[in-house]
């Protein structure tokens, strides 16, 4: 499945600890930051779930409270933040992650982001054919060998 296909951007759907990596990043260089970067500059649609807000939000004020009002721009700049799937919604998928993550997994899946970002890949499996779990570094490659085949 192509990253660019019918001229729509790529969807991808960015875990908690991507967020918090990204906010407390001490270079541009970091493969969260860049994927953050990439929705500032609308090249990706990046979305996250409340309960990924709260969750680096709350790591961030416990670890790095001097980052929360950096983190909180980037949320307001690069991301669109969705609702949590409802108790009943995950019935279905039980076992499809750990039961901490699934939430996020079926907020994907609900929104039609065939990315999911983290650095808890295992957390995720064996996950849902709809969505390919990556950590960030592999999502930046994607995207980069995605884009030298775009023809100008």
């Amino acid at each position: 499945m192509g990253l660019m296909n019918n001229h729509s951007k790529p969807r991808v759907f960015v875990d908690a600890d991507v967020l918090f990596a990204g906010a407390a990043s001490p270079t541009e260089r970091g493969a969260s930051l860049v994927t953050l970067r990439l929705a500032e500059i609308t090249l990706i649609d990046a979305l996250t779930s409340q309960q990924a807000i709260v969750e680096a939000n709350r790591n961030l004020s416990e670890k790095l409270p001097h980052k929360l009002p950096e983190f909180r721009l980037i949320v307001s700049r690069c991301l669109q933040v969705v609702p949590d799937p409802k108790p009943e919604d995950l019935i279905p998928y039980k076992g499809a992650a750990d039961l901490k993550d699934l939430p996020i997994l079926i907020a994907a899946v609900r929104e039609h982001c065939p990315y999911l970002v983290t650095f808890n890949v295992r957390h995720f499996q064996p996950g849902h054919e709809s969505v390919k779990v990556l950590r960030p570094g592999d999502f930046v490659l994607s995207i980069r060998d995605q884009l030298s085949h775009l023809m100008f």
